[in-house]
């Protein structure tokens, strides 16, 4: 079988407090996304998201289901988004060819059968996913960063110049609850996410890539009076509660992807926390 999704479970924000630095790795950092000629993941009970990957290698790779849906079909009560972060590939959906360039994304709604990736003919094919639960089915839908919902925040005086691609939101494309999109710093800036928020109608997962070899991107977690930290390296993910801040510092300028489920869809949904607030 081709595929493997690990489960996480949930934390309460009173026992976060007390974990040392290995059971915080071991509990929300997403060591290993990219497997040659595997689809991996973790199930985590926040939202019931699944974060993973797709890398065939020399053979196509089906979207089988798992042990942990209990389903036929991997998307029959699910919904999937997928984000290409290395070369043009194809994929076959019920049938239908799709080619998902760099950095474009391709959202598949309830209900699909048959979901196929396939190796590129240029390159590396490295397919960053995100699934959630959902209750109606919605077409399928490939989003160009032409077609995307485009904001520049920041600036390079405060180290957080960056450009928001929102990608999978619903002002671009209908979803139940999944909602994506990819997050650019530009040269000389390295903070993301600042001023931090916590939004406690959903979770969110991160995912950093663009990362030069040899840098790595610190990123804060916690309640904003009870902060962490942790590092992570290129092609690395990690989970982020509910009651969690989602901030990261970096060595280098890097590009990240987030991705959210929850009660809430409402992008600008979120409880904002002053930088001279946090602990």
């Amino acid at each position: 079988m081709s595929i493997k999704i690990d489960t996480r479970y949930s934390s309460h924000p009173e026992d976060f407090k007390s974990y040392a630095t290995t059971e915080i790795r071991d509990k929300f950092l997403i060591n290993e996304i990219f497997v040659p000629n595997q689809i991996t993941g973790t199930y985590t009970m926040e939202d019931r998201l699944i974060v993973g990957g797709i890398h065939p290698v020399d053979q196509s790779l089906k979207l089988e289901t798992i042990a942990q849906l209990k389903a036929e079909n991997f998307l029959d009560r699910r919904e999937i988004g997928i984000i290409n972060v290395g070369a043009s590939t194809t994929i076959d959906v019920d049938g239908e060819v799709v080619t998902l360039g760099h950095k474009e994304a391709l959202y598949l709604g309830k209900g699909i059968k048959n979901v196929v990736f396939h190796p590129s003919t240029d390159g590396e094919t490295l397919l960053y996913f995100n699934s959630a639960p959902a209750h109606t089915s919605y077409p399928t839908r490939k989003i160009t960063q032409a077609d995307a919902e485009i904001v520049t925040l920041g600036s390079l005086e405060n180290s957080n110049h960056r450009t928001i691609y929102k990608l999978l939101v619903n002002s671009v494309v209908d979803t139940c609850q999944l909602q994506m999109g990819m997050t650019e710093l530009k040269p000389g800036s390295v903070w993301n996410t600042m001023p931090a928020h916590t939004h406690d109608r959903r979770m969110e997962a991160y995912f950093y890539f663009d990362l030069r070899e040899g840098n790595v991107v610190s990123h804060f977690m916690g309640q904003p009076d009870e902060t962490r930290h942790i590092f992570l390296k290129n092609h690395q993910a990690i989970i982020s509660p509910a009651w969690s801040i989602h901030s990261g510092a970096g060595t280098s300028n890097y590009t990240f992807i987030w991705g959210m489920a929850g009660e809430n869809m409402d992008y600008g949904d979120m409880d904002s926390v002053k930088p001279s607030e946090l602990r």
